[in-house]
């Protein structure tokens, strides 16, 4: 892993995913580009106001270069390598974006922003950033106290192969000194037609996970149960993979990737099936 993204709406939260990100810089030795999407002030020349609103734009704008070049300078104390990206325009755009221009290899975004004047502008656009990202995407959520990767829970369905995001999982997992273990939950809303056994048989002979590392539970609605099952094991990330799914599946089963970029409490690692590249060059992580 060599760049991670952090894009900042100066909330409390933000600055989370912001210490997020250096603990796997730290572990990796990532460099962060550390970014802020300003939406300029338009005036409209025909209303008087506008005369006197426009300084008042120009001083916010002033404040956030300054709020992120602080964030940068106090990264680069602290031993990182560390770049300032300033962006304009909308959120989600500006950081789809900056993320394919840098080759990102992971995005860090904390999933609320603060309520202030211009409304919450990283948390309002996480979940469009964690679905469309061309590489993995970190969000963190508010209730999340202190931000740790020592347990991993990945969720599979066992049905689709996700041999090649298991490698990356596995390579995060042994860079950040984590444990990890692949939970599957049984449930009438995922799709069950390969049997278990087969794909077990397959990732334990390809990849070395063996079955004391898979965990499969029964449950009407899987993600209580995935946060749940992640809260008795004291899981501090969850991990799942975004993949294009085909006419039946949508029939069958709705998003549940899109769902947990909203709902979860968990901090959630999300990878994108056609983003993944040799080895760790694509990951999404989204910790809420």
């Amino acid at each position: 892993m060599k760049t991670i993204l952090v894009p900042l709406d100066f909330s409390e939260n933000a600055d989370k995913a912001l210490e997020a990100a250096k603990q796997i810089a730290a572990k990796t030795g990532a460099k962060l580009l550390i970014m802020y999407a300003y939406q300029p002030y338009v005036g409209d020349f025909m209303i008087p106001e506008s005369i006197v609103t426009a300084p008042i734009y120009q001083q916010l704008e002033d404040d956030y270069r300054t709020k992120l070049n602080e964030r940068v300078s106090q990264a680069q104390r602290e031993g990182y390598l560390a770049d300032a990206i300033w962006e304009t325009g909308g959120v989600e755009t500006a950081v789809l974006k900056q993320a394919k221009e840098t080759s990102a290899d992971l995005i860090v975004v904390g999933r609320t922003g603060h309520a202030a004047f211009l409304d919450r502008l990283i948390g309002s656009a996480a979940t469009g950033i964690a679905l469309h990202a061309h590489c993995p995407v970190l969000i963190i959520p508010p209730s999340n106290e202190v931000i740790q990767f020592d347990q991993f829970v990945y969720a599979t369905q066992l049905e689709f192969d996700e041999k090649e995001i298991l490698v990356d999982v596995i390579a995060l997992t042994k860079q950040l000194k984590s444990k990890l273990r692949l939970v599957k939950v049984n449930s009438d809303e995922q799709l069950d037609i390969q049997p278990d056994g087969q794909y077990i048989d397959e990732i334990e002979h390809e990849l070395g996970i063996g079955r004391g590392e898979i965990t499969i539970l029964n449950s009407d609605h899987v993600m209580d149960r995935l946060e749940n099952y992640c809260g008795q094991i004291k899981a501090d990330l969850l991990i799942v993979s975004n993949r294009r799914r085909g006419f039946l599946e949508k029939l069958l089963n709705s998003s549940m990737t899109k769902k947990l970029t909203v709902d979860t409490q968990v901090p959630l690692l999300v990878y994108h099936k056609e983003s993944v590249k040799d080895g760790l060059k694509a990951p999404m992580v989204i910790l809420g």
